[in-house]
């Protein structure tokens, strides 16, 4: 089956380092504890006081979706409108992704959707090195329990944290990588996409690829 396994990843671009398959995605916590749930990994953030994001947030923005989820979508951290609600991607932003979402034929309860980072970070900047330390575990251990058959990182951050690579996102999207042996696509992030609209071409195509790896149906998508 391993043997299997790789010949499919191989054949829709995913490189492996010599020596055969990479971790499992079981190995791709950080965390002390392993959990067997969501809820249980919710529980353990709890009030999280671990880095000084803390002080300035609302709320913490965990994630939505559906626990069991083929699909995985991964932003960077939360906006105003999400600190402000406490879900992730509810903004314009948000909206938009909404409408690829359902462009694939699903719904949002569908799919899950995090962010690597859990808090707003103060006007929106990116988030600093030792805030990602603190915060980078909980997203691995969340990937760790969907056990997704794919993700989607949206935008720079987002790709290069998960992937550990400072590539830029015109260069990585378009693509699988793999994270401890799950397909990543990195793509635009939606925000991106609503400052650059000629950029939503490349968006469906890099969606595309993942609708195929999913065994999505892509001819009622293809025009939207």
């Amino acid at each position: 089956m391993d043997y299997l396994k790789k010949m499919y990843l191989e054949s829709i671009g995913i490189d492996y380092l010599p020596g055969g398959m990479p971790p499992s995605i079981e190995q791709g916590s950080d965390t002390a504890t392993e959990f067997a749930t969501l809820q249980e990994l919710r529980d353990e953030i709890g009030d999280c006081r671990r880095c000084p994001l803390s002080k300035d947030r609302h709320h913490i923005v965990f994630g939505v979706g559906n626990p069991d989820a083929d699909l995985v979508f991964v932003g960077e951290a939360p906006g105003r409108d999400e600190d402000d609600q406490g879900e992730p991607f509810v903004g314009k932003a948000g909206q938009l992704l909404t409408k690829i979402i359902s462009a694939m034929g699903f719904s949002r309860g569908d799919v899950y959707i995090c962010n690597v980072i859990k808090c707003r970070p103060p006007d929106n900047r990116d988030p600093l090195p030792a805030e990602i330390e603190m915060c980078e575990p909980f997203v691995k251990e969340q990937l760790r329990i969907i056990k997704p058959r794919a993700i989607c990182a949206l935008g720079s951050f987002a790709s290069q944290t998960l992937l550990k690579s400072e590539i830029k996102i015109s260069r990585l999207r378009g693509q699988f990588h793999d994270y401890y042996g799950v397909p990543l696509m990195p793509t635009y992030h939606p925000s991106y996409l609503l400052r650059n609209p000629n950029a939503k071409r490349d968006v469906w195509e890099d969606i595309k690829k993942v609708m195929e790896l999913l065994d999505l149906p892509l001819s009622r998508h293809e025009n939207s």
